[in-house]
């Protein structure tokens, strides 16, 4: 039984051993910058770890996982782009390192190269693992579109952004663990509680990811801190704060949000959007909301059927994943 550790590195050595062709370089040299930054690979580990512990082979399985890391690396890609993030894993973003054009085609010809790997999968269960794929990633870019969307609308609830962000990260890594249990030729139950599993864990990852997005250490976060404050995005704190705020504060937090003449330097706008966060406990409140969604993600977990000493290791993953220092 392979450890969690060992299958990404597994796939880590599969990634750079792809065989990615060299022209024109303008389309592929990105896709292989990006592929090379420095990267945790769970969500292809999960697949492999999935069809694991559910009985199958991680042979069966590396292929489809190798295209949902491949998949997931084009959202990155494009999300940087609509987001205009200047780094991902502490490095130049594509866009930024090459232009826009160059990083929606590279994204675009990604997204190419992640479906050829899923269609690869066995062929006994090539059908359901691409309907999972494919709709999945549709699902991924509704949650994109409502992250969109709910920049520039005064409207939205907390019950709307979770489920944005149950879209826009938490099926792709609930999709990761069912791939793997489909190719497994495990129950239907199971595969439902390993698929709801991931999605709650996935949800309480996202929103600790807002909480380090404000109150992260740059050193370790590797991506710009404020970010979600500079492009006004409706994170679980900023809703909370809105809800929370009383009337000077509700305010401030709306003039800032609605900044249309740049009067406040980034710095100054985050500064003074954390200094809000911190008088009314906001962070305290999300990282309430992580225990929660930690807690159901653990409630599907026991509902598999699976021996102690196999399960123990999905119990390890949803506590190490949640781990992260501020």
């Amino acid at each position: 039984m392979h450890t969690l550790q060992q299958l990404q590195n597994r796939v880590a050595a599969e990634i750079l051993a792809l065989p990615i062709k060299s022209t024109p370089p303008d389309l592929y040299n990105p896709i292989r910058y990006a592929l090379s930054l420095n990267a945790k690979r769970i969500r292809p580990a999960l697949t492999l770890l999935s069809c694991q512990l559910f009985g199958g082979t991680i042979e069966q399985a590396l292929k489809p996982a190798i295209g949902m890391e491949l998949f997931h690396n084009f959202t990155l890609l494009h999300d940087d782009i609509m987001d205009n993030a200047p780094l991902r894993r502490k490095e130049p973003t594509v866009h930024a390192k090459w232009n826009t054009n160059v990083a929606i085609l590279s994204g675009d010809a990604m997204f190419t190269k992640a479906f050829q790997y899923i269609i690869a999968a066995p062929d006994a269960v090539v059908k359901p693992v691409s309907a999972l794929f494919t709709d999945t990633a549709l699902l991924v870019c509704e949650g994109q579109q409502l992250d969109m969307d709910y920049e520039k609308s005064g409207t939205v609830k907390i019950e709307d952004y979770i489920q944005m962000i149950t879209l826009k990260t938490a099926v792709l890594i609930a999709a990761s663990l069912k791939m793997g249990a489909i190719i497994a030729d495990t129950s239907t139950h199971n595969a439902h509680h390993i698929y709801e599993y991931g999605k709650n864990l996935g949800i309480a990852f996202q929103l600790q990811d807002d909480i380090l997005d404000v109150y992260a250490d740059p050193e370790k976060f590797g991506k710009q801190i404020g970010g979600d404050i500079i492009a006004n995005k409706k994170t679980y704190l900023l809703l909370s704060a809105l809800y929370h705020a009383n009337i000077d504060q509700y305010e401030q937090l709306t003039d800032l949000l609605h900044d249309t003449k740049n009067r406040y330097a980034a710095y100054e706008k985050i500064s003074r959007v954390t200094t809000i966060y911190n008088a009314l406990g906001v962070k305290e409140m999300a990282a309430e909301a992580v225990k929660h969604y930690y807690q159901l993600a653990i409630t599907h977990l026991e509902a598999v059927e699976m021996d102690a000493p196999q399960k123990q290791m999905l119990y390890d993953f949803g506590s190490d994943m949640l781990q992260r220092e501020l």
